[in-house]
């Protein structure tokens, strides 16, 4: 343990400093989803490809249905189908028109679409004139259709390239892949991707008197809250979240637990057993672990002139060095630690450039001053109003009390240099909701 109390700007910067981006691979669209490009791509073909229609209708020449009206209709002989998917185009000459179906190509001479509610759906062809599903219109079907309104050049036409132009940007290096941005990507026809991947967090909860939810509680036993928080955390930070059961207060058992979850882990986080007190076996079972050939390996565990959260450790293990976070036990100090320090790496794994939460500034909304201890940054719960510009403060500054954080959307920071803030007072926010 050092003696030196760190600040949590340094204790941040020295995390960042030691963890490097995760190689990219190439993955194909499906797996690719909640991971970060790591080059530009660009669209090779337009989109549409084609001038289509956007509706159910008849592709007509806008001279031809010009005056249409519901008295005076415009007569047209139908020449034939358009199905989206189809065969040949017909072309479309003066007093004619093709039957035409959403996303269908438009047809050589036709300039414009008129829906088939402008229409009157086709007559003296028969059944055969009526609209049909793509793909169920028998060839050189004839008819008449009656047109009742005019249509402008180009309307209910998706024109080629209208969405993008072959050779713009589709998406940019750093661009998170959500659905709409896997969906562009298929839609330019690109079946792979080259990506860094979500990193893989293991997370194991320390303590003999923890106890599996769904499980009957003992006398002096807990239910293992955190490392179902901090798993939800990570896969909401953006990474493959993995949750060990808890570990008993042994030294021997978590070395083994961990060494074992190494194979798996692109970062490991430990939560309690790194206080002062006799049975704080995660500084004893990692203060002798790292690679004496390799300068800054092993794990340090420090205090933090913060709270919640005062403890905290940071290291790398094994033989490819993997990070390790090693948080205090309590639940809210767990989760505090965890947005400050544990969310930051793994956005930083992922090669992102902003790591950590927005913050905002606010105006206090409280019925008295909050206190905070002197040369310390303190966190406290609360609720942000983005409309009028005000937080208020959840539950009390109680380091157990994960009923409070549970309603919270944010934590009001106060600063190492103040022990109280009156109401009123404008406020650093970190929005955590």
């Amino acid at each position: 343990m050092s003696s030196t109390i760190w600040s949590v700007d340094d204790h941040l910067e020295d995390i960042l400093g030691a963890i490097r981006p995760l190689d990219p691979i190439e993955l194909q669209l499906p797996d690719a989803q909640g991971c970060v490009l790591v080059e530009d791509v660009t669209v090779p073909v337009a989109l549409p490809p084609f001038d289509n229609s956007s509706m159910d209708g008849y592709a007509v020449r806008t001279a031809d249905v010009a005056g249409a009206s519901e008295e005076f209709p415009a007569v047209l002989t139908v020449i034939g189908d358009v199905a989206a998917g189809g065969g040949p185009l017909p072309t479309v000459g003066p007093g004619e028109a093709a039957r035409i179906m959403t996303g269908a190509p438009l047809p050589p001479g036709a300039e414009t679409v008129v829906p088939v509610e402008w229409t009157d759906g086709g007559s003296g062809g028969g059944a055969a004139t009526a609209m049909r599903p793509a793909g169920e219109a028998p060839e050189g079907a004839s008819g008449e259709v009656r047109v009742h309104r005019p249509a402008e050049a180009g309307a209910h036409v998706r024109s080629r390239g209208s969405d993008v132009q072959a050779g713009d940007l589709a998406l940019e290096a750093g661009t998170v892949l959500g659905p709409p941005q896997i969906g562009l990507l298929a839609a330019i026809g690109r079946g792979t991707v080259r990506v860094r991947p979500r990193p893989r967090v293991v997370v194991l909860s320390t303590g003999s008197e923890l106890v599996q939810p769904g499980e009957k509680l003992g006398e002096g036993q807990i239910y293992d809250s955190n490392s179902f928080a901090l798993c939800a955390a990570a896969r909401d930070a953006g990474a493959l979240s993995y949750r060990v059961g808890a570990v008993t207060d042994d030294a021997e058992t978590l070395r083994a637990t961990i060494e074992d979850q190494l194979i798996r882990a692109d970062l490991l986080v430990t939560t309690g057993g790194v206080s002062v007190g006799a049975y704080d076996v995660v500084k004893e079972a990692l203060s002798s672990v790292g690679d004496e050939d390799v300068p800054g390996s092993g794990v340090d565990f420090r205090k933090l002139a913060m709270q919640p959260g005062k403890p905290q450790g940071f290291g790398s293990i094994g033989p490819e060095h993997t990070p390790l976070l090693a948080l205090p036990g309590n639940p809210v100090s767990s989760y505090v630690s965890f947005e400050l320090f544990v969310r930051p790496a793994i956005r930083a794994l992922m090669g992102l450039k902003d790591v950590q939460r927005p913050k905002v500034r606010a105006v206090l909304k409280a019925d008295k001053a909050l206190t905070s201890p002197d040369r310390k940054r303190q966190f406290l719960r609360g609720r942000y109003d983005a409309e009028s510009g005000t937080v208020s403060p959840v539950g009390g500054s109680g380091s157990h009390l994960i009923a409070a954080l549970a309603h919270a959307d944010c934590l009001i920071v106060v600063p190492e240099a103040d022990t109280s803030v009156e109401p009123g007072a404008d406020v650093e926010v970190v929005l955590i909701g």
